[in-house]
């Protein structure tokens, strides 16, 4: 598994239940965001239908997933950030479509764009003040930490009232209207309403919400017990609130929170969040992968083999084969199970594409290296944003002696990331070995010449 300027942090959109400061206001490049084809297949499926009820089928909305164990969700631009602490938090996947459901609520209702209009109205920089400062004490609030509420309480203390009280009751309707507009949308796709009160409730009972006595007018949501007997109340009338998820869905949606609990805190996590099916598939999926994790090779392969024998049309199990056989520096074996875990996979992910070429990389083969070059592209040109592609593309041209290009490889991942700086770097020392005038040069070029991200 590029910082923006203050007032566009400001205007990230979230399920008001306490989007760290920090966590608002950072793009991609300088979140922890992780990169999983079966996570990210499974959220698509998740948000697929909701983007099209809310008339964003075609908006070219991106959906990315933040390496955090904090339960958060907000969106930015025409991007929607779940932390993988969200998934895992959610028991079914009902409630998590409905954590994505209230976030294209906000997408749909242009949200940020009107609150950057209201920002622009006030006192700006007063408002920032507030604004900072109640992120600072609501997410205080949520990790226990007194000193960041006091904190955040004297920064509110010097913004200006008036202008902090009609932003923040403005950004309490839009949370509203965005509730709303969830409820709208599972009732157009048949789903139940009952995960996203579900998951309020659970927030609540865990002290997400920020109910200081006397606060209310402060917060950036509507009062946590008013707001769910709301949703609750929509969600009974408009939508199946009774349908259960179908259990080849629970099923993957287990495996997805496996995974993410292997990877964050290993064997004792998995064992926790499945005590109540310690010999289910996906508690044994979550025991394979932090078997692999801590080093028995062997072992996390006989695991996973049992689970192929169990599910063989599964392509992440194949995929999680490959990657235990390309740790090993098994890169030929690993190369094959990616190119079966492609071949099932109904998503088209361009992750896995790009895999099957890097496993050729680490194979070694000097034969292998233009066909590994071939398939990692193909996978970057679907998937641009897939930092390990550019390494190991970088790595293929190194091998076969083309340093200009292993260098431009380089400064195509950097400037994919959003590293301007370090992508002119590399992006000066490729143009340097390439040939004046060639597409490679020109892409060089261009990376060196721009002026703004």
């Amino acid at each position: 598994m590029t910082s923006l300027v203050v007032a566009a942090s400001l205007v990230a959109t979230s399920l008001g239940f306490a989007p760290s400061a920090a966590a608002a206001g950072r793009d991609k490049s300088n979140l922890p965001v992780t990169r999983d084809a079966e996570i990210e297949s499974l959220i698509s499926d998740y948000a697929t239908p909701l983007l099209k009820a809310a008339g964003l089928s075609r908006s070219g909305i991106e959906i990315v997933l933040v390496n955090s164990r904090d339960f958060n969700a907000f969106v930015l631009g025409r991007r929607i950030f779940v932390n993988t602490g969200a998934v895992a938090f959610a028991e079914t996947p009902n409630q998590l479509i409905g954590i994505l459901a209230h976030e294209i609520g906000h997408l749909a209702g242009g949200h940020q764009h009107r609150l950057r209009e209201r920002l622009e109205g006030a006192k700006v920089m007063a408002v920032v003040a507030a604004l900072l400062g109640a992120g600072v004490a609501v997410g205080g609030t949520a990790a226990g930490a007194n000193g960041a509420v006091s904190a955040g309480a004297g920064i509110f203390a010097s913004g200006g009232a008036a202008a902090q009280r009609s932003v923040l009751t403005y950004m309490q309707g839009e949370e509203t209207i965005a509730d709303r507009s969830a409820i709208g949308y599972l009732a157009k796709t048949g789903q139940s309403g009952k995960g996203l009160v579900e998951t309020f409730e659970r927030l609540e009972r865990g002290s997400l919400f920020d109910t200081s006595p006397g606060r209310n007018y402060l917060s950036s949501h509507p009062a946590p017990r008013d707001r769910i007997a709301a949703i609750t109340d929509a969600a009974e009338r408009l939508t199946p609130y009774g349908r259960a998820d179908p259990a080849a869905l629970a099923e993957r949606h287990d495996l997805a929170r496996a995974k993410i609990a292997a990877y964050a805190g290993g064997m004792s996590d998995v064992r926790r969040l499945f005590a109540k099916d310690p010999r289910g598939i996906a508690a044994r999926y979550g025991d394979a992968i932090a078997t692999f994790l801590t080093g028995y090779t062997d072992s996390a392969l006989t695991k996973m083999d049992a689970l192929i024998a169990e599910r063989p049309k599964n392509p992440w199990f194949q995929e999680m084969r490959g990657e235990i056989l390309l740790e090993a520096g098994r890169g030929q074996e690993a190369s094959a199970a990616f190119a079966r875990a492609a071949k099932l996979d109904r998503s088209g992910s361009g992750l896995l594409q790009a895999e099957i070429g890097q496993a050729m990389v680490v194979s070694g083969r000097p034969a292998d290296l233009p066909r590994a070059v071939q398939l990692i592209q193909a996978g970057l040109q679907s998937d641009p944003m897939n930092a390990a592609g550019y390494r190991y593309l970088a790595m293929a041209y190194s091998r076969m002696g083309d340093v200009g290009r292993a260098e431009l490889a380089t400064a195509e991942g950097y400037w994919n990331m959003g590293s301007l700086t370090e992508a002119k770097v590399f992006a000066a020392r490729a143009q340097g070995k390439l040939q004046p005038g060639t597409p490679a040069w020109r892409r060089a070029k261009d990376i060196i010449e721009v002026k703004s991200r």
